[in-house]
C-alpha cells in the first residue's frame, strides 16, 4: 500500500505541508527523511514510539531514514510542549545520554539487510564546530522575531517567560533541517504535533538559503499527539514512565503494560504501533467487540510490541511471568524470570542457608508476630514458590531455592514477598 494511505488509515498523519507535493515526491523514488529526539533521559521512552516507528514505516516502504539525535540541541532545551525552562545538564551526561539513545534507536531500527542500516546522525557535530557570529550572520539573519513569535512553542511561554537560550532552539533544529538537506538529501521531517512550528520554520530556513532562481523541494509532517479514552496520560504507570531501556522497565513490564491497554484504545494502539496488515486488524477488532473476555487483540499487541522493542527470547520470559503469576506455578520460573516478575515486591535478603518458617515470616515483615505468623499457616494463607505450606515446624532450605537464590512467598491471594538468599 502507498505509505501515505496507510499511515492515513492508521491514524497516524496530524498534518503535512503539501500533501499532494509529498505524495509525488515519495512515488518519485527513495526519500531521505529524518526524525530528531533530544537526549533529555538516559532512555527513550514510549512516547517516542510513534515518531521513531514512523522512520521504520518509512523504511519498509523503500526510503532511507535519518534518526538524529540532539547532542547539540539536548544542550539548550526545547521550549515545545512545556511550561517551564528545562534544567541544562552537563555536556559529560547529554553525550552519554546521546549514546544511549543512539543504541537504542539502531537497534529498533536495523534489520539483516545492510544495505538499510541505519547509522543515526548527531547534531552535535556540526553545531559545536559554528561560531556566535557565523551562527548570527548566516543564519540568524533569515528569522524575524515576530515569526518566531508567532509559534505556539514561544508564543504559550511568553507570559510566564522564556530565555532567549529556549527561544533560539527553534532556529537550532532549523539548522539541522539545512544541513541535512545539504549534505544528505533530506528531504522529509517527521516529528510530534508539537514539533509543527520548529519544523515549518526548518522549512523556511531552507527556501530562504536557497540561491535564486533555484527550486528546492522539502516537507514536515507531524503524527498526532496519543490521548487514551480514560483522559489519563499516555505512557505512564504508577511507577512513572514506561521506558525502552530493559534495566528502567522490564520487558515483564513494558508487556504487562500493553496487555492492560483499555478496551477502548486497543485497536488505536495496534494501527499506531504494530506493522500488522489491515485483514488481521479488522479480525482482532472484531474479537474486542464479540469475545472482550478472551482479550486477543491486548495479548497480540503486547506480544508485538515486546518483541519489537526486546526481542523474541524476552517476549518468552514476559509471557512465562504472566503465566506462572496466574497459575501460580512459581517453581517453573528462571531467576532471571523472578527478578523481572517481582521487581516491585518487598524483599528480604537471608543469610542463613536453613531458617524456620515461621521466624522467617515474622524476620521478613510477612507477619506481624510468631502468632500470627503460625495462625496464617495452619489457615493455609502462606504459600512457598506457589505451594501452600501448612507444617508450623517447616524450614527452609535449598531445595526451596529457585536457581540458588530466590524463595517466593505468598501470603493471602495477592501479597508476594520475595526471599533472596546470601
Amino acid at each position: 500500500m502507498e505509505i501515505l494511505q496507510d499511515l492515513k488509515e492508521r491514524g497516524l498523519i496530524n498534518q503535512i505541508t503539501d500533501e499532494e507535493g509529498l505524495k509525488k515526491h515519495l512515488e518519485a523514488g527513495t526519500v531521505t527523511l529524518y526524525c530528531g529526539f533530544d537526549p533529555t533521559a538516559d532512555s527513550l521512552h514510549i512516547g517516542h514510539l510513534v515518531p521513531l516507528l514512523m522512520l521504520k514505516r518509512f523504511q519498509r516502504a523503500g526510503h532511507k531514514p535519518i534518526a538524529l539525535v540532539g547532542g547539540g540541541t539536548g544542550l539548550i532545551g526545547d521550549p515545545s510542549g512545556r511550561s517551564t525552562e528545562r534544567q541544562l545538564n552537563d555536556q559529560s551526561i547529554v553525550q552519554e545520554w546521546s549514546q544511549k539513545l543512539k543504541d537504542q534507536i539502531t537497534s529498533i531500527l536495523n534489520t539483516n539487510d545492510e544495505e538499510e542500516k541505519v547509522v543515526p546522525a548527531d547534531n552535535f557535530d556540526w553545531l559545536s564546530n559554528m561560531s556566535v557570529i557565523e551562527f548570527l550572520r548566516d543564519i540568524g539573519k533569515h528569522f524575524g522575531v515576530n515569526y518566531m513569535l508567532a509559534k505556539d512553542s514561544v508564543e504559550s511561554r511568553i507570559e510566564n517567560g522564556i530565555s532567549f537560550t529556549e527561544f533560539s532552539y527553534m532556529i537550532l533544529q532549523s539548522l539541522d533541517f539545512l544541513n541535512l538537506y545539504q549534505n544528505q538529501g533530506c528531504t522529509l521531517q517527521i516529528g510530534g504535533s508539537d514539533q509543527w512550528g520548529n519544523i515549518t520554520a526548518g522549512l523556511e530556513l531552507i527556501r530562504r538559503t536557497s540561491k535564486e532562481g533555484e527550486e528546492r523541494q522539502a516537507f514536515g509532517l507531524t503524527v498526532p499527539l496519543i490521548t487514551k479514552a480514560d483522559g489519563t496520560k499516555f505512557g505512564k504507570t504508577a511507577g512513572g514512565a514506561v521506558w525502552l531501556d530493559p534495566e528502567k522497565t522490564t520487558p515483564y513490564e513494558f508487556y504487562q503494560f500493553w496487555i492492560n491497554t483499555d478496551d477502548r484504545d486497543v485497536i488505536k494502539f495496534i494501527k499506531y504501533f504494530t506493522f500488522l496488515g489491515k485483514e488481521e486488524i479488522l479480525k482482532l477488532e472484531k474479537s474486542v467487540e464479540t469475545e472482550p473476555e478472551k482479550r486477543v487483540a491486548h495479548t497480540r499487541l503486547a506480544e508485538e510490541m515486546t518483541k519489537l522493542i526486546h526481542g523474541e527470547k524476552a517476549l518468552q520470559q514476559a509471557q512465562n511471568i504472566s503465566e506462572a503469576l496466574f497459575s501460580g506455578d512459581i517453581k517453573s520460573l528462571t531467576g532471571e524470570e523472578i527478578e523481572q516478575g517481582f521487581k516491585d515486591v518487598p524483599s528480604f535478603t537471608l543469610e542463613e542457608v536453613e531458617k524456620g518458617l515461621v521466624d522467617l515470616l515474622v524476620e521478613a515483615n510477612i507477619s506481624s508476630s510468631k502468632r500470627q505468623a503460625r495462625e496464617d499457616i495452619g489457615n493455609g494463607a502462606v504459600y512457598i514458590n506457589g505451594e501452600r505450606q501448612q507444617d508450623v515446624q517447616y524450614v527452609l532450605s535449598n531445595q526451596d531455592k529457585i536457581d540458588g537464590k530466590f524463595t517466593i512467598i505468598r501470603r493471602g491471594k495477592k501479597k508476594y514477598f520475595l526471599i533472596r538468599h546470601r
